[in-house]
Parts: structure tokens; sequence; C-alpha cells
């Protein structure tokens, strides 16, 4: 049920008894049309280095606006923090240098207001650069106070469900964002300087497809029929390849109806770009070249801490298949690569349940690397050569039909990027996708659906491509070293609570 403004809190019943004082005094306690002449950031990059008698030397005044963050009364005077999207600066606030109207605002401030102040900077006794106020006016009245130590806010609970809360208490926060932000915008940089087309495609399916994955399901009213949030854009992005956008790239939105964890968000960012003439291989090095160049762009340094343990986006990254994985690093007989029999008992040693007694070789052997390999990849590695069996979009090796050329890279012990040589015949395309129907009749939800008007597409010809998807939020996490995928989706999905 949809909580109003509590105000059977005595908190709350201050802040709306000072609000009516205000409106009966004729102050507008939410006016509009406010300007600035400066942000703080600029006002401190500018008189940083000055003494107090050079500061004081200036004549300048400067209209800062922001929200008031801490508060140190003396009945006729006071300091404020006021802090605005580019920092904070301390205000001065004397009775004797306000009109009787700015004062009865000053009376009336609590933590959370936001207020217009124009004046002129001096140095305190401490050093500290601050705006004396000439003029006072109040720019929003907060009716509601911030949590009980807010300061440093850490209840999760209240962080995730009131992101506005958690970026008022913490600064690092918005860090986190402000850094996110600068990743994708240099990731759309990287791939426009290299001549690929952004494009956006849809996001309700009538065929959900492209990955491996349960997908939500809408309906369309007018259409009468269901529709599928899309838990990835492939499809829609080579049906371009093959009308002639040669080079595409979307950052989307997918949603995948999985559970929630704290590398897992149902609604989930990714980039995704195809490549027309470039293989698996060449994408390798370009996701090389772009995790380098985004480190040495946001951090100056190529190597990164997170939570923890160094880790090196120098190129070239660690290569490895994933049979010798299984071997070197999951500690796995080699005997269970060759045999059915070896390799199920290797899996029920694990845990690991296998759906039925069809269930192919190559298909147990890439769940035994998800369970002994995956976790152990720290540094960045590309792990290639995956059976063909669990990879229906990739194209066949030409010396290997059993195994496919795709990698996907590992940090952390988690996927970040998953990349092929794109299946352009049709012909075997339709033969993948029978066998993933044979599959879900079987009962496996993630296998995908038949696509006809896909193979539709690939029956006019496309051309040999490379594709690749890279999970933004969990490649943020690591920039950011963010432990929690819910730290760096500003409204992450969370359950419902009454």
């Amino acid at each position: 049920m949809a909580q109003g403004l509590d105000r059977d809190n005595p908190l709350i019943q201050e802040r709306l008894k000072k609000l009516k004082e205000l409106q009966g005094q004729g102050i507008a306690p939410y006016p509009n049309g406010i300007t600035v002449s400066h942000f703080i950031d600029q006002i401190q990059k500018g008189f940083d280095a000055l003494s107090g008698e050079e500061v004081e030397a200036k004549t300048a005044t400067y209209q800062i606006a922001g929200r008031v963050m801490a508060l140190r009364s003396f009945g006729k005077a006071a300091f404020v923090q006021l802090r605005d999207r580019t920092g904070r600066l301390q205000v001065f606030i004397d009775k004797k240098s306000l009109s009787q109207e700015a004062f009865q605002i000053f009376q009336a401030l609590d933590i959370g207001d936001f207020i217009h102040v124009t004046g002129r900077l001096f140095r305190t006794k401490t050093h500290e650069l601050t705006l004396r106020a000439e003029r006072l006016r109040l720019v929003t009245k907060s009716l509601r106070p911030l949590p009980e130590k807010w300061h440093g806010l850490t209840d999760v609970e209240i962080r995730y469900r009131q992101r506005y809360v958690d970026l008022i208490a913490n600064e690092a926060v918005k860090d986190v964002f402000v850094k996110r932000s600068q990743i994708v915008h240099h990731i759309r940089d990287f791939f426009v300087r290299r001549d690929f087309l952004e494009v956006e495609t849809p996001m309700m399916h009538p065929i959900p497809g492209g990955a491996r994955a349960k997908p939500f399901v809408t309906h369309h009213n007018a259409l009468g029929r269901d529709f599928f949030l899309r838990i990835a854009p492939e499809l829609y992005l080579k049906r371009l390849v093959v009308g002639g956008l040669e080079r595409v790239f979307e950052l989307n939105r997918n949603f995948r109806n999985e559970g929630i964890s704290t590398q897992h968000n149902p609604e989930f960012t990714m980039l995704e770009f195809y490549q027309a003439y470039a293989t698996y291989e060449d994408l390798m090095k370009m996701t090389e070249e772009l995790l380098e160049s985004l480190c040495q762009k946001l951090f100056q340094k190529t190597t990164l801490t997170y939570q923890g343990q160094e880790l090196s986006f120098k190129a070239p990254f660690s290569r490895m298949t994933l049979y010798q994985a299984l071997v070197d690093i999951g500690g796995q007989k080699p005997a269970i690569l060759e045999s059915r029999n070896e390799a199920k008992k290797a899996a029920q040693k694990l845990g690991i349940k296998i759906p039925n007694e069809e269930t192919p070789l190559p298909m147990i052997l890439t769940e035994i690397f998800e369970a002994t390999v995956e976790s152990k990849l720290i540094q960045p590695t590309f792990i290639y050569n995956f059976p063909t069996v669990v990879s229906p979009l990739s194209r066949k090796n030409d010396k290997d039909p059993s195994i496919v050329d795709r990698f996907e890279l590992f940090i952390m012990g988690r996927e970040i990027a998953n990349a092929f040589s794109e299946l352009n015949d049709p012909l075997d395309q339709e033969g993948r996708f029978r066998e993933q129907v044979q599959a879900k009749s079987l009962g496996d939800e993630e296998a995908m659906a038949f696509d006809a008007d896909y193979i539709r597409a690939l029956e006019y010809g496309m051309p040999p491509t490379a594709g690749e998807g890279i999970g933004i939020d969990r490649l943020v996490m690591i920039l950011t070293d963010q432990p929690s995928i819910r730290d760096v989706i500003l409204f992450p999905l969370l359950k419902t609570v009454d």
C-alpha cells in the first residue's frame, strides 16, 4: 500500500509548521526561475590557492544554490554546508547582513532544504573558504528529515529502495554512477570512432531469442497476443548486417526471468556489437583494446584493485580452451573429455544434476567447467573453443565441427563478455534451432525457440561476421570496485515489502 507523508512524526510536524509559517509570511517555499552565477567547484578551483587576504581583496559577488547538508546555528548567525552537483561550500549567515524576510527564512531552515545565496567570499580563522550571505532565498522546503545517522548511510534496504536518500547521504555513491556514465560514454565513442553505427532494436519480441534464458512475458491488448521482453538483441542486429549495416552496436536493456544475486538483476544493460568481415579472434583484440583504453581514460593506469585483488588490464589477456581449462584449472582427469560415463561420474561428485540420459557429453563438460573453473579465473582470461551443442548461434570450427569459434571473457570468476564468429549458413542454423526446440520439449526452459524469420533473413545472405555482448553492469562493478550489481544499478529490482 502506498504510504503518504507521516504527519504523526514530530520532526515532520515541525517542518510542516515552518512551511505554514513561511507561507503565512508571504514567502513562497517552492519558487521557480532560480539562476546561479557559478557552481561550487568553479569557486573552489578559482580560490583554493589564495590566502585569506587575497580572497577578501576580491570584490565580486557570487550566486550559488544547493542543498543544506549541515547547519550550525548560533541564534543570530550560522554556518551552513551547502552542496550542489559539483561540490560543497561553507556559507556564513548573519542577521546583520540579511533583510528581515531573509532572516525569517534562515530561522526556518532545516537540513535538506535547498537555498539560493548571494554574497562575497572570505576565509574563516580555520582558513575554510566561505561565502558570506548578503541575500538568502528559500528554493525548496524539505518536509521529510533524512534518516537517523544518515551521514555514511549503510542500511542497504534504505540505500537500494530509496536511492535518492542514498545519493544524498553517500557522496561516493554518486561518484560510482558518474563513473558508470563515463564508462558508457567511452564505450560509445570507442565504437563510433571505428565506424560502427549505433542502432535501436525492439524491446518486445514475438519470439524470444538471441540467448539461452527464460523470458518475461507481457500481453499486448490491441493485438491480442503475448510478447516477450527481449533477452538479447542479437537476432535483430544480425538482420541489420544482412541488410547492409555491416558495423552496428547497441547499448541496451535486456530482461531475463532469473534469480536475483550479487551478480544478477533480471533487468540489466548489455553492449552488443557486430562487425562484418571479422572473426572472433579479431574481437578478442578489440575487447582488449576497449578495456585497456577504458582503464587508461578513467584511471590513467591499467592495473586496478577489485575487492582487494589486483587486476591487470594490460593486453594481451590470457587465453585457454575450455577443455584445457577443465584439466589445468579445474583439476579434472583428461578421461572425462572422451568418456560420457567418466564425465557423468565427475558431475555427480560435484552435485551437478544431469537433465536426462540423452544429455550429450559436451553439455556435461560445460556444466563441470562452470562448477570447477569459472570461479578461479581471476585475471582477465579468454576461454575459447566452446562445444557446438551449447552454442546454437555460433559458427562451427573449420577443423573440428564439435566446437565453435567462440570465446567468453572472465574476470574475477564471472563472465563479462561472450563472442563468436556468427553462424551465417541458414541450413545449419535451421538445424540448430530444431535441436533447441527438441531440448525445450525435454524440459530445458532456457532453450531457444524456432525463429523462421531469422532463417529467412540468413537465406538472403549474411557476410561472414563476428559479434559480441558485454555485460555493462558487471564491467562497471569491477572498474568501480563494487561488490554487488545492486551498487551499480540506480534502481535495482528488489522484493516487494508491505
